[in-house]
């Protein structure tokens, strides 16, 4: 969906894209989305890619039950289990949950600091020696080796130290923002608020860029999901003031 295609065109990988519930896939349907390997008409299966927190799906959070089951699917047919973690760290404040459930079940895990945890950039790739070490040439192949990397592996420090337990806040802000969409008539549907994205749609006679550039006259930025999905997201730097003023404009517009 993302990225410009660079998975394929960089490393020539074919997807074959599940239709999860708020973007969230079942064991069974990674079952039945698995390719006959004796089938040569069509590409091998090598890997279960999720992402937890969703994105499109509203910042939604997986059980680690049904991870578990989707990682006996992967176990069954020899397939290599990867979590786009970007935003892990909401996902295991929401759920309470611990960083070693998710190590013990995937092959890699990526995380990123410089969403919810407020580093200034730095995602990272986690795994185990042989296969970080097979990742390190492959970085270097396109090019995204970095020799000053100390600095930004300070702040990443510096933010799994101090950062992850005010999570919370954003969650709570962000719920707080859905309580208050849902009382605006000009709002259709607001999805379910689990972390820190909220995902709503306006009436069907409204124009969604209306409603982004109404925002924008207030000072308040917002992004388009998708034709009818706007995005809300709250942060770090999102602060209770900004909250405050965002909930009073909210509670005032019109459209």
């Amino acid at each position: 969906m993302y990225e410009s295609g660079g998975a394929s065109a960089n490393s020539g990988v074919n997807f074959n894209l599940l239709d999860g519930s708020r973007g969230m896939i079942t064991a069974e349907q990674v079952k039945d989305g698995i390719n006959d390997p004796e089938f040569y008409h069509t590409p091998m299966s090598k890997m279960v890619g999720i992402e937890n927190t969703t994105n499109k799906g509203g910042g939604a959070c997986y059980e680690i039950s049904e991870l578990q089951k989707i990682k006996q699917v992967c176990v069954d047919h020899n397939l290599k289990y990867h979590l786009d973690g970007a935003r892990l760290w909401n996902a295991m404040i929401a759920k309470k949950q611990q960083p070693k459930q998710f190590g013990q079940l995937f092959d890699t895990i990526s995380v990123c600091f410089s969403k919810g945890l407020g580093a200034p950039i730095g995602s990272v790739l986690l795994s185990d020696t042989a296969t970080m070490h097979k990742a390190l040439r492959v970085r270097k192949i396109f090019g995204g080796n970095m020799r000053q990397s100390g600095y930004l592996a300070a702040a990443g420090i510096y933010a799994l130290q101090n950062n992850i337990n005010r999570l919370a806040d954003d969650h709570r802000r962000a719920k707080e923002l859905g309580a208050q969409l849902e009382q605006c008539s000009w709002v259709a549907v607001v999805e379910p608020v689990e972390t820190n994205i909220v995902v709503f749609s306006a009436q069907p006679h409204i124009k969604d860029q209306e409603v982004i550039e109404k925002l924008k006259q207030k000072g308040i930025s917002i992004s388009l999901l998708a034709k009818g999905k706007l995005r809300m997201v709250t942060h770090l730097d999102y602060r209770q003031v900004m909250h405050e003023y965002v909930l009073e404009a909210l509670e005032k517009m019109s459209l």
